[in-house]
């Protein structure tokens, strides 16, 4: 079957008939170009020729055609039963009968049995032959679209309940495990599939392990599972931890290398399995596999859905992480330095001063930071930044001394910082002393460290990890505020409220005003007053809201002047 040949697949028994539709097509030319097959048009044809029942059929198994021809009376068959046992092995090739009879009602009849048209031999010419192959092709096609889109819709409404499932328990479930674990019930209830696991590779044995699995009495072992690099008949599940992509397998039984590689999964009686990255970013959290009993359960348009749903559990996962990270009370800080470095700013700490930023906001503009130098004078320290190429504006916002307290718009971290933010982990410190350029990561608990260290060294090749310590957090309380904070607040909202913090707005007297806190995130005052009283307003909300008093106004804890009291 090729896109330049029609395939055709004569079943007739009458070497008159054969010779006759042999001549029929032989002769129809130019007239093949009005058949489209998948998007092309023959310039020939091609005819196999088979005159019983059983030897067509033989043929249907062993090569694909484009379109059958068949004579209901045949030696080792006759009439409809003729037909059903060729539509039943033919699948979507359409069949057109040939018939001697000219009796309508047959015809009728043939199309309820599954034939796409029928032909009256001793009426047949060449040009209906093509017109009719045309048809039952472009019929065809038809049922096997809407088949398609039927399967489509179905897995789409199908794998759309579990995601909707998955984020439901992304709002009740607490922890990771408990998401997780929801996840792999959900996916084998009794409308879904049969065995379900998340799982990861462990780093120092290059061997998987699962996390949560469902049903829990299933024995599966993945630590069987091959994973030494071999792509050649790779497991599903390995592969997808290997390609980051959705990998489905829709029958072991046809599978590359099916013995060594599938033995364990035909051993507990499954024949179709699909592994699933679950991932955010480019975290990686491991895979979700899934199998079933029936082959070829997963369809084609299952893939973009089954990838969805490994998103939705990869966001589901870090949302889990980032609260604990807020509520936690350690926190395990990375510290890196960038190795290399000739920038100017850096090479000059060398001298013997010291840049610490403590504080770091995404803005429009860029990194907003603020932090003191220590060790240069004020005019010294400017000259630097001018010569910098990692400092894009800089204000000094304390007054002369042996240290100073700086603002400064930086172009560092632009795509760092954000990153790390979407996974819970925050760039505390950055230091410039010496020489050397030193930022410090405070990462989740729990957190998968060496995938950290990757995004880190994606975006700054040099970086290199120079200590790993856990620290505890002095005030829980805090981090209650920090969720609150969190939560509550929009995006913007928060930007606003720490820029204006750490630029001074809130200092008396003010050390930035307004209008300047506006301008360095890159919005028009207006803009800046509508989310500053809006978080305001907020929080407010979230201190005072729910307290209760007897009194309709609470005691005031300033004295009352008495107006009669001449005050000096």
């Amino acid at each position: 079957m090729t896109n330049d040949t029609l395939d055709v697949l004569l079943i007739e028994d009458n070497p008159g008939d054969t010779r006759l539709v042999e001549e029929m097509l032989k002769s129809a030319g130019t007239r093949l170009d009005r058949i489209d097959l998948d998007g092309s048009t023959p310039a020939e044809s091609s005819i196999h020729h088979e005159s019983t029942l059983k030897a067509g059929v033989e043929r249907l198994s062993e090569r694909d055609v484009d379109v059958i021809l068949l004579d209901l009376g045949l030696p080792d068959s006759a009439g409809f039963d003729t037909l059903v046992s060729v539509v039943d092995v033919a699948e979507f090739t359409p069949v057109v009968v040939l018939t001697g009879q000219d009796d309508r009602d047959l015809g009728v009849q043939t199309i309820q049995h599954g034939a796409r048209d029928y032909l009256v031999k001793d009426e047949v010419t060449s040009d209906l032959l093509v017109h009719s192959i045309q048809y039952a092709i472009e019929q065809s096609r038809q049922e096997r679209e809407r088949i398609r889109h039927r399967e489509q819709l179905e897995a789409f409404n199908r794998l759309y309940g579990i995601s909707q499932d998955v984020i439901h328990a992304l709002i009740t479930k607490s922890t990771r495990g408990g998401l997780e674990r929801a996840v792999c019930e959900r996916l084998v209830e009794s409308d879904a599939y049969d065995f379900a696991w998340i799982g990861e590779v462990k780093h120092s044995t290059d061997r998987f392990s699962i996390r949560e699995s469902a049903p829990a009495d299933c024995e599966f072992d993945a630590a069987s599972i091959p994973f030494d690099g071999d792509a050649d008949g790779e497991r599903a599940e390995a592969k997808a931890v290997r390609t980051r992509a959705v990998q489905v397998v829709g029958d072991i039984e046809t599978a590359a290398d099916p013995e060594r590689r599938q033995e364990q999964i035909r051993a507990c009686g499954y024949r179709t399995v699909a592994a699933i990255p679950v991932a955010y970013g480019n975290v990686f959290y491991g895979i979700l596999a899934v199998y079933d009993e029936l082959p070829n359960v997963f369809t084609e348009a299952d893939r973009e859905n089954l990838s969805r749903l490994g998103e939705i559990i990869g966001h589901a996962i870090t949302a889990v992480e980032r609260k604990d990270a807020l509520m936690g009370d350690t926190v395990l800080q990375l510290t890196f330095s960038l190795g290399g470095e000739t920038e100017g700013l850096v090479a000059a700490s060398a001298q013997g001063w010291t840049l610490a930023i403590e504080h770091l906001i995404r803005t429009d503009p860029g990194i907003l930071a603020y932090g003191s130098v220590e060790g240069i004078s004020k005019a010294d320290f400017h000259e630097v930044v001018d010569r910098s190429t990692l400092v894009e504006d800089l204000r000094v916002l304390s007054p002369e001394g042996d240290t100073f307290k700086i603002e400064l718009t930086t172009n560092w971290g632009e795509k760092l910082v954000p990153e790390l933010a979407k996974h819970g982990a925050i760039v505390t410190e950055i230091t410039v002393a010496d020489g050397e350029f030193q930022f410090v990561v405070d990462v989740p608990p729990g957190r998968n460290k060496h995938q950290l260290v990757e995004i880190v060294q994606d975006h700054y090749p040099d970086a290199t990890l120079r200590a790993q310590w856990t620290v505890a957090r002095d005030e829980p309380s805090i981090a209650d505020f920090h969720l609150a904070f969190e939560n509550q607040l929009t995006k913007k909202q928060r930007a606003v409220l720490k820029t204006a913090f750490h630029a001074g707005y809130f200092d008396w007297p003010r050390q930035s005003t307004g209008e300047e806190v506006a301008e360095l995130l890159g919005v028009t005052q207006a803009t800046f007053s509508e989310h500053f009283r809006g978080a305001e307003r907020t929080l407010f909300e979230a201190v005072f809201e729910g307290i209760e008093s007897d009194d309709a106004t609470p005691d005031s804890p300033w004295e009352r002047s008495d107006p009669d009291t001449n005050h000096q």
